[in-house]
């Protein structure tokens, strides 16, 4: 008997200043509001512990950005059972570098450049769309060799577990499912998020979106 498809939970981290009202956050390292904090702990015990959908004795490895918005909410997802499991920060879960757009609003930024969209023009003095693509998919090509050698070798645990950022999620599960980048702009990743990526019919060649947004804040 085959063992269980492997899965990805990919988190967004919690509120920020700059999330609320729509800021550009790449490189600014800024911390998550109360709110944002809140919007964690409600689902700790919902979410995470043994027999939960996140159970830590299934996952293989957690990944985290460096962005401390990113690495509060991991701590603060496993806070309630009293520790936190090993992980690695990498860079390669950053946020979009958003260049000469760090920390603007989006109507900013047309008046700057009237037309742009992110989707096709990343952002100058920061990454290009393809530069973002490829990190993107350097990061899934990690992921599922963990997934390969778990469901073909028997090697490691069921789940990988990434906390990062909203163009980074969205551009994430675009390439997961083997579309374009733009794809993106048609997923909602709300702060606080959980999606959760895997594949169809036990097969490790057809990559699937199960879930997105769960237990999130809705707006």
């Amino acid at each position: 008997m085959s063992p269980p498809i492997p899965r990805l939970f990919l988190i967004r981290h919690g509120e920020t200043e700059w999330s609320l009202n729509g800021r550009h956050t790449g490189r600014t390292d800024i911390p998550l509001t109360a709110r944002g904090e809140e919007q964690i702990r409600s689902k700790q015990e919902i979410l995470v512990g043994p027999g939960k959908v996140i159970d830590p004795k299934n996952l293989c490895v957690a990944i985290i950005s460096p962005r401390q918005r990113a690495h509060r909410t991991f701590h603060l997802l496993f806070e309630h059972l009293g520790e936190t499991p090993a992980h690695i920060i990498s860079e390669d879960c950053r946020e979009w570098d958003y260049g000469e757009y760090e920390g603007l609003l989006s109507n900013e930024i047309q008046e700057r450049n009237p037309g742009w969209e992110i989707w096709k023009d990343g952002c100058p003095g920061g990454e290009s769309v393809q530069e973002m693509q490829n990190r993107i998919d350097t990061v899934i090509g990690k992921v599922r060799e963990y997934h390969r050698k778990y469901f073909e070798e028997g090697t490691g645990t069921r789940d990988v577990l990434i906390v990062a950022h909203g163009h980074f999620n969205r551009v994430f599960i675009a390439r997961w499912v083997e579309f374009s980048l733009c794809l993106g702009t048609h997923f909602n990743v709300e702060p606080g998020g959980v999606s959760v990526l895997s594949y169809n019919h036990n097969n490790l060649k057809e990559p699937a979106l199960n879930a997105l947004n769960l237990y999130a804040d809705i707006k």
